[in-house]
């Protein structure tokens, strides 16, 4: 009966180690991966590719995120570690909690501000959104249009058109922009271009330089930053930082699955403002 007994614990003992076997190698080889997409990020991030500081931020993200999962499902697989597990288990599911309830506030911060407001403005700035075939993009036209609409009723306001050379392209989106407004109609002397920022926060410090250039007294001065709604809290924000007194305008963005997209990726975007 004894030797029964001890075959069989020595069985169960033989299942758990080669589990335990198993799952190291599965985490192993996701650490591998993550890694090297992480790694792969950063260089395109050094590199100034749009956006991939973003990318960088969630790729790293996720890697710690589910390396954590791994580690205490590994963990799990053994007697001796099994009270550990249970720990980190409970630890890990209150900070996933804890995330879950940052992105729904940050989220409503987004939220809040997705709409346009009203007001008498010195000068529009449109942030830029990327070139298609040396043309604005779907994105980039909707912020234009918003634009044009807005200065409808504001004649003579002029308009700062702000982006720069993006990868595969032969002219600034500042240059795509200025062409857009012209043929529809936008007097040319009030675009004013500003084509060397690649984020947000350049944009904005960019186009101050501009405004002061043409004997804007920007500290007294208030400005309409044109986004997508999606965008519209962080750039007011970082409109903030670079010392403008603001308010948005938003441009619409063109199907419901791009924005619940982008206002996803938003929130990550806003978190790393935050933080950072």
């Amino acid at each position: 009966m004894e030797v029964c007994d001890r075959k069989q614990r020595m069985k169960k003992d033989g299942i758990k180690f080669n589990s335990m076997k198993i799952r190291t190698m599965i985490t192993v080889v996701f650490v591998a991966i993550a890694v090297a997409a992480t790694g792969y990020s950063y260089h395109l991030m050094q590199r100034r590719v749009p956006d991939m500081h973003l990318i960088f931020l969630l790729v790293a993200g996720i890697s710690v995120v589910m390396l954590i999962a791994l580690v205490i499902w590994t963990l799990s697989a053994s007697n001796k570690f099994l009270s550990l597990a249970k720990m980190l288990r409970r630890c890990y599911l209150i900070f996933i909690a804890l995330g879950i309830g940052a992105f729904i506030i940050l989220q409503i911060l987004i939220i809040s501000s997705a709409h346009t407001e009203e007001a008498d403005v010195d000068v529009l700035i449109v942030l830029g959104a990327g070139l298609r075939n040396n043309e604005p993009s779907l994105i980039l036209r909707g912020r234009l249009d918003a634009a044009i609409m807005y200065m409808e009723h504001r004649a003579g306001v002029p308009v700062i058109v702000s982006g720069g050379l993006g990868q595969g392209v032969a002219i600034t989106e500042a240059e795509a922009m200025f062409h857009y407004l012209r043929a529809r109609g936008i007097d040319e002397s009030l675009i004013w271009k500003e084509g060397l920022s690649t984020n947000t926060y350049e944009n904005l410090m960019f186009s101050r330089t501009i405004m002061e250039e043409n004997g804007i007294d920007v500290d007294n001065a208030k400005v309409a930053v044109v986004s997508n709604e999606f965008h519209l809290f962080r750039a007011r924000m970082i409109a903030r930082n670079a010392g403008f007194e603001a308010v948005g305008v938003a441009a619409e963005t063109p199907s419901l699955s791009l924005r619940v997209l982008y206002s996803f990726r938003e929130a990550f975007a806003l978190a790393n403002e935050i933080l950072f």
